[in-house]
């Protein structure tokens, strides 16, 4: 749900059950025995990177459609083999997370697609933090805080601590605590204040939202 968009799942290749699949474009059985079998040494090679892989040559499915299902799916990188690729020793590349394609050489694309796997994990994850952290707001006053959690997104503020503080905001706002953040909590970064509501001392900023 994080990572996803209109055309499907996103998956984070640490999770996706197939990393890679490849789909074979052709004419004729001859032409795909021979993607075949170019394309059995780049899927023993990235197996034996630990790289999970799926070539579907299956003749039963248009290869637009296959595209749509594995985007719908979420597999990470789609990798692609025509006749022209055949001749001139390419293949085409395309990461899930943005929907980039490039067309590269055979040659060294194994590493390539370890390097790319790696640079979606991080960069879906990066995407999803900064997504995060821009819906964060900090207040210091229960009247601001009555009208930013109107606006929706999470709300950074200090509470004393007590059931019937949290119990009262969420009676006139319809807001609860999230989690105390690890950050402010355990790493040290504390911020003590006071209560938003009751002036009372507080530790720490905790997360409040509401829930849809």
């Amino acid at each position: 749900m994080t990572h996803s968009d209109d055309n499907g799942l996103v998956l984070p290749p640490k999770l996706a059950p197939i990393q890679v699949v490849i789909v074979p474009i052709y004419k004729g059985d001859e032409q795909l025995k021979q993607i075949d079998a170019k394309v059995e040494g780049i899927v023993n090679k990235l197996r034996a990177m630990g790289i999970s892989v799926k070539y579907d040559n299956a003749d039963n499915k248009r290869p637009g459609f296959k595209f749509a299902d594995y985007e719908v799916k979420g597999v990470p990188v789609r990798l692609v083999m025509g006749g022209r690729d055949l001749e001139n020793n390419t293949i085409e590349v395309m990461r899930r997370d943005t929907l980039e394609k490039e067309t590269l050489s055979c040659d060294g694309i194994e590493e390539h697609v370890k390097q790319l796997l790696d640079d979606i994990q991080q960069n879906v994850y990066q995407k999803a933090l900064n997504y995060r952290n821009a819906r964060i707001t900090s207040v210091d006053s229960y009247e601001e805080f009555k009208q930013k959690i109107e606006e929706g997104g999470f709300i950074m503020a200090h509470w004393d601590g007590t059931p019937e503080t949290e119990a009262k905001i969420k009676e006139e706002t319809k807001a609860t605590i999230r989690c105390v953040p690890f950050d402010t909590y355990v790493e040290g970064d504390k911020e003590p204040g006071k209560c938003m509501v009751t002036g009372k001392p507080s530790k720490c900023r905790v997360l409040f939202a509401r829930s849809y």
